[in-house]
């Protein structure tokens, strides 16, 4: 009779490991991904191009002209970045876009210098607002917006989460920081430096309202394009922003919009779905054993 209890506990022990192997080898979606500013679009764009795989970026210039159509946003992308250098007098129209792109059930990831334009940014920027977008935003700002000085990542606080994956370590010398997280806002990281109003500043933080999940990343995705990486920023940049995009094609954990989704599989995922099946079959094979047996 013990050795039947033994092989139950043992079969047992071995479903978490088949469960497990079999959610890692889940596949990562491809998202397309528009790339949305009033500049360094297209900088940006080419240089995550090289280096995020899995994912395409296609640049949006929303500094000068109309804004794109939201049917044309919907049918041809699965998440916009949105970001933008300089306050620019459309921000208002792109941000109310966005939010409409975001209620779809289409993923939304803000960047610096989102915050400068924000209507609670530092009045000397002279910010012109992103209207709806700002109901369904993960932060405001700490009153001023970028601080345009030191910030490091405070990876003792950090919460295990898709968006923290393999993150060590992340510093901007000056075009980062500057928020406050709103009530209802999940925060997983946070940079070392307070905000403003000497408060905890979120790094990397995400909202969900209703159908619209919209992750801030509070560091400039063009950095590589207006700084030097080593001197300017360092760390786990690309990585940071591949969570981000990646976290994204999952559409947060949600329920994606209807629609064609293309899937890449992850890195040796066939030999570890076969082990994760045939861990299961043994596990199942030793119970079903055990049972005639006694």
């Amino acid at each position: 009779m013990q050795r039947f209890v033994r092989r139950i506990k043992a079969s047992w022990l071995l479903y978490p490991l088949a469960a497990w192997l079999a959610a890692f080898v889940a596949p990562v979606e491809a998202a397309r991904i528009a790339v949305l500013s009033n500049k360094n679009f297209n900088e940006t764009a080419v240089y995550f191009n090289q280096k995020i795989t899995g994912h395409s970026f296609t640049p949006i210039d929303v500094g000068s002209g109309p804004p794109p159509t939201l049917n044309s946003l919907t049918s041809n992308f699965d998440a916009l970045l949105l970001y933008e250098d300089s306050t620019f007098a459309g921000s208002t129209a792109v941000g109310n876009l966005v939010a409409a792109f975001a209620n779809t059930g289409r993923p939304v990831i803000l960047g610096t210098f989102y915050d400068q334009d924000r209507t609670d940014a530092d009045v000397a920027n002279t910010p012109h607002g992103w209207g709806t977008l700002e109901s369904i935003d993960p932060n405001t700002t700490d009153g001023k917006g970028t601080a345009y000085a030191l910030r490091t990542l405070n990876t003792s606080t950090m919460a295990a989460h898709p968006l923290t994956a393999g993150i060590t370590s992340l510093m901007s010398l000056k075009f980062a920081g500057g928020n406050l997280a709103k009530v209802g806002t999940t925060v997983v990281a946070y940079w070392n430096e307070l905000n403003a109003r000497n408060l905890p500043d979120p790094a990397i933080a995400y909202r969900i309202s209703g159908p619209a999940c919209v992750i801030h990343v509070a560091i400039a995705p063009n950095y590589p394009t207006i700084g030097v990486a080593g001197v300017d920023f360092n760390g786990d940049f690309n990585r940071v922003w591949k969570n981000a995009f990646d976290y994204a094609a999952t559409s947060c954990g949600m329920a994606a919009p209807a629609g064609p989704v293309e899937e890449v599989p992850a890195q040796n995922g066939p030999m570890l779905a076969a082990t994760a099946l045939l861990l299961a079959a043994l596990a199942w094979r030793r119970l079903a054993r055990a049972s005639r047996r006694h």
